[in-house]
Order: C-alpha cells, then sequence, then structure tokens
C-alpha cells in the first residue's frame, strides 16, 4: 500500500511539473509575441503624424479571390508595406443572423501569412471577415439582420472569436477589422463596444472598425444629420484607428484634371439638377480625427478603369457603355495622395483592390496609377 501511493505522489508531482512546464513555455511564447506600436510623432523635429511601428500604412486589398503568386508581386510592384487580407464570411442571405467562416478562405489566408514570413517581408497584415452574402451576389451594405442581437452574439463568438483563435494570434497579426461597411448594424453602439471590448480579452494586437462613405448636401437636412449621427458614434471611441470606404463622389465629369479633383475633395461638385452637393469631404474626414483624437485610415481607396471614375467610385462600372481610361483613375489617385499624405492625423490607405489582375477586376490599378501609388510613401 505504501508503495502505490508513493506511486502516486511521484505521478501528481510529474501532472504538477508538466504543468508548470507547459504555463512557463506559453508565457515565453506569449511574451515573445510583439504586438505592434501605434504612436503620434509631432515633435518640433518631426510632423509625421501617426505611424505604425514608424510607417505610414501603405496596404493593397485583396480580392476574395486573390492569386497568392500574384499577391506577393503586387507587394513589390506596388512598393506595399501591408496587406489587407479577408476571410470570407458565409452568410445565406440579407436578413440572415447566423454565418459562419468559410474554412477554405481561412486556410487560404493562414498559408498566405506563412509565405509572408517565409519570405522575410516584413509585411503587416490587418484581418478582414468579409460578409459573403448569397454567394457572392449580395454587398455587405444590404445586409440587415432579422435579429441584431443574435447577430452579435454570432459575430463575437462564431466569427471575431474563431479567427482570433485560429490566425490573429498564433501569427501575430497586426490588426483585426471587427467590421467593414456594416451600415444597417452600425448605429447598434452599445453592441459594438462590447463587441470591441470581448475581443480585448482575446487578441492584443491593434482594431479598427470600417465606416462606409457618407454623403452631405447643405439643402439636404436629413444627410447632415446622418453624418452626426455617423460622427458622434462612440463604437469610434473604441477602436485605436478609424477605417473608412473612401469611395466619395467628387465630380459628374467623364474626366478630369488633377487639379479638378483635388478641389472637388474640398467642394464636391457632384450636380443634381442644378443643386451642387458643396461636401467638403477632407474636413468632414478630419472631424473624426478632432472628436475621437484617433488617426484615419482609408481602409478602402480605388476607382475603376473608366471614365466618371469620380462620380460613383464604389460603382465597379458606373455606365455600362463607357470607355476605360487608365488615366481617369490614376489622376483620382494622385488627388488623393496630394490631398491627405501630408496630414499627420492621417495613417495611410489601402488600394482597392490588389492581387488578382483578370479582365473582370476593374480596380485593379492601372500602369500610370500604379506610378502614382508607388510616390506615396516610398520609403517604406
Amino acid at each position: 500500500m505504501k508503495y502505490i501511493n508513493n506511486c502516486k505522489a511521484v505521478n501528481k508531482m510529474k501532472n504538477i511539473i508538466l504543468i508548470a512546464i507547459i504555463f512557463i513555455s506559453f508565457f515565453i511564447i506569449s511574451s515573445n509575441v510583439q504586438a505592434a506600436t501605434l504612436t503620434n510623432d509631432q515633435t518640433s523635429n518631426s510632423k509625421i503624424g501617426w505611424t505604425i511601428d514608424g510607417k505610414k500604412i501603405k496596404s493593397g486589398s485583396l480580392s476574395t479571390d486573390y492569386n497568392t503568386e500574384q499577391v506577393l508581386n503586387d507587394i513589390n510592384k506596388f512598393q506595399l508595406n501591408t496587406l489587407n487580407i479577408p476571410v470570407m464570411i458565409d452568410i445565406d442571405n440579407i436578413s440572415s443572423s447566423n454565418m459562419i467562416v468559410d474554412k477554405i478562405s481561412e486556410e487560404k489566408a493562414i498559408d498566405l501569412i506563412k509565405q509572408l514570413k517565409n519570405t522575410n517581408a516584413n509585411i503587416n497584415v490587418i484581418l478582414e471577415p468579409y460578409p459573403w452574402i448569397e454567394q457572392g451576389t449580395k454587398a455587405e451594405t444590404e445586409w440587415k439582420p432579422n435579429n441584431m442581437n443574435a447577430f452579435f452574439l454570432n459575430w463575437k463568438t462564431n466569427i471575431l472569436k474563431t479567427l482570433i483563435t485560429d490566425i490573429a494570434v498564433p501569427y501575430n497579426v497586426t490588426a483585426l477589422n471587427i467590421g467593414s461597411n456594416l451600415v444597417n448594424m452600425e448605429s447598434e453602439e452599445n453592441n459594438w463596444c462590447d463587441t470591441i471590448d470581448y475581443v480585448r480579452t482575446y487578441y492584443k494586437g491593434l482594431v479598427t472598425y470600417r465606416t462606409n462613405k457618407w454623403d452631405t448636401a447643405s439643402w439636404a437636412p436629413d444627410s447632415i444629420t446622418a453624418y452626426n449621427n455617423k460622427l458622434n458614434n462612440k463604437l469610434f471611441s473604441k477602436v485605436d484607428f478609424i477605417s473608412i470606404a473612401a469611395y466619395f463622389e467628387l465630380t459628374n465629369n467623364p474626366t478630369n484634371t488633377v487639379g479638378n479633383l483635388t478641389s472637388a475633395i474640398e467642394n464636391s461638385q457632384i450636380d443634381f439638377g442644378g443643386q451642387v452637393r458643396h461636401q467638403n469631404i477632407k474636413q468632414e474626414i478630419k472631424n473624426f480625427y478632432d472628436k475621437w483624437n484617433k488617426p484615419i485610415f482609408f481602409g478602402e481607396l480605388g476607382f475603376p478603369k473608366f471614365d466618371y471614375a469620380s462620380y460613383e467610385p464604389w460603382n465597379w462600372n458606373p455606365y455600362k457603355n463607357n470607355d476605360i481610361n487608365n488615366v481617369e483613375q490614376a489622376n483620382c489617385f494622385e488627388a488623393y495622395r496630394r490631398e491627405f499624405q501630408d496630414e499627420p492625423w492621417f495613417l495611410g490607405f489601402s488600394i482597392f483592390a490588389v492581387g488578382e489582375q483578370s479582365n473582370d477586376k476593374h480596380y485593379y490599378p492601372s500602369q500610370e496609377s500604379t506610378e502614382v501609388i508607388k510616390k506615396w510613401y516610398n520609403n517604406r
């Protein structure tokens, strides 16, 4: 009996030692994971402003059907220091409150991140859950769940927690985008604040949320009210930086000079039957920084390669029979570069979209646009 008790005591001690080893190993591994640092350098000798690890974000947003080889080529082609990597979230229809992570898309993202680490590319990663609604036939801006409480519970536990556990933590992802262009859920500010608190209990990297573009006009008071509601949404107080999908409507013209486009960013020329919008897009964007003291990041910045690219940048084909116009696309990029790149409150941008350049990819930057993009923060 004494022998048996001694054996039990030895086994118990072995188990304690094993648990201690596992705990210490986990602590060492966790200690070696370096979270990216968001800083604001506006000393007397520097006006660079907000950066991540001393650099502005120069990112490419990947198409959901990205080709890994093309992605690696595009990093060099556009001189990127960051990738926005989507993981498709399968959603049955635009009223569904349920969703699941697409495992094939998730594995593809993991494989790409592994390849980035193997190539020593020193590329930061922004991870994005990408709503894939009705097999990709519906936009996320159309999604309106029939049960908001169920939506937020499922989004937190089934989507964000899965991406954190499977990708963000083990692969030391720089930032997690907790939602993009979810216009019908964005006003649920308490739920979003709770979601961000939930995410931060499991993930120590940077957290952002991407809001959709907006329109204002003095002669449309409802548009001013909607903008102010967006501006004052307290979810923006909880993120590390504010992301915006910058598809702002600038002019009615098929083609523009760069000078005309820069002017339109501060005074939109969009004309509705003689009523000009006169939206000061740049100031309205800066208002988010002034309100929340959080840097501004263009989570999507893109223009179709057609005439009228500045009219509806969010529309992949604004007119059915319009002409391909690589220069107009480039002029739009150049106008944004001139307006925003030197602003200290501006954190950077992500080109929409790279990683695949087949004929149906109307947003993939032209050669003319590529030369403009390369000039942005070219000391990566």
